[in-house]
């Protein structure tokens, strides 16, 4: 049986380390990012770091604010129909969390229109930016040692109810302006220069987990929170790296993490310019991926 994984662009497999786009033919489904009177293919044509140096210098946020968009229709049935005319039998798509928008939902409606002629499997990733990439990359691997299709399926769960992604926001403006923090907690948030500490919800949604004053406070409490996460699990059974949009505020976590005896395995990736129209240019926190024990059960 003949496989085709595909991944929406905010996998940032684009954006990973050079291997795994070497190593998988992983086909990418491209979500549009409206910034500047322009409508980019998030991948393709827009740079994640200029983008961010863009969104560092942006006056009035509120007014110039980068919007996102679905891929159309026409794009996702373009893959579908490219897997079918390749020969392949099957397809995985990983999508962006359903919690972050109508993408997940849409790429399963226009599999519907084909379950005459494939199999479409659409894995709503409930996380984004590289943690789903990784879900990607872990179901290529998956099928090159030949292992089943349900059993792929039931190891993807097994990682999605233990993979976090956590995080701070130095500035409150973009969670702001899109809604994510409103009314009087934003305007208090903005007036005691609050940090809101995020993560992914179990229904995948990108919320608030704690919120602290200063940043330094703010950086402390994630390395505790991650230092939580990890407990007794040894370097080898996970993935764990930097995730950020710009460097100002990682270089920070990186010089307080040596406190809390937190030490990354895995090169650092930069946040997918669509999560990052969401969160802003001042974002920095981890991606933890466990890796399955053999003394630990898939079911």
């Amino acid at each position: 049986m003949k496989r085709k994984v595909l991944c929406t662009s905010t996998g940032c497999i684009e954006y990973a380390p050079e291997r795994y786009m070497k190593e998988h033919d992983i086909g990418i489904i491209r979500v549009h990012v409206l910034f500047n009177g322009k409508d980019y293919l998030e991948g393709l044509d827009l740079n994640p770091v200029e983008f961010y140096e863009q969104l560092e210098t942006l006056t009035d946020v509120k007014n110039n604010l980068p919007k996102t968009a679905m891929p159309t229709r026409g794009e996702i049935c373009a893959h579908y129909e490219k897997a079918i005319a390749d020969g392949y039998d099957e397809i995985f798509v990983v999508a962006i969390s359903s919690g972050l928008g109508g993408t997940y939902n849409l790429l399963r409606l226009v599999a519907e229109d084909y379950k005459d002629k494939i199999k479409i499997n659409v894995i709503d990733a409930r996380i984004t930016c590289f943690a789903e990439g990784l879900l990607a990359i872990k179901i290529s691997e998956l099928i090159k040692k030949g292992v089943d299709s349900e059993t792929i399926l039931k190891e993807i769960e097994w990682i999605k109810a233990r993979m976090k992604l956590i995080g701070f926001d130095a500035k409150l403006d973009y969670i702001i302006y899109n809604g994510r923090l409103k009314g009087g907690k934003a305007f208090f948030g903005k007036m005691l220069s609050v940090c809101p500490v995020i993560h992914f919800s179990p229904e995948g949604e990108c919320v608030p987990l704690c919120s602290v004053r200063t940043q330094k406070k703010a950086l402390a409490k994630t390395c505790e929170l991650m230092k939580e996460i990890i407990g007794d699990r040894k370097p080898e059974d996970y993935i764990l790296f930097h995730l950020f949009t710009g460097t100002s505020v990682l270089d920070k976590l990186i010089e307080i993490e040596k406190d809390y005896g937190i030490e990354t395995n895995h090169e650092r990736v930069i946040m997918s310019p669509v999560s990052g129209c969401h969160n802003g240019p001042w974002l920095a926190g981890y991606i933890y991926m466990p890796i399955r024990r053999e003394d630990e059960p898939l079911d």
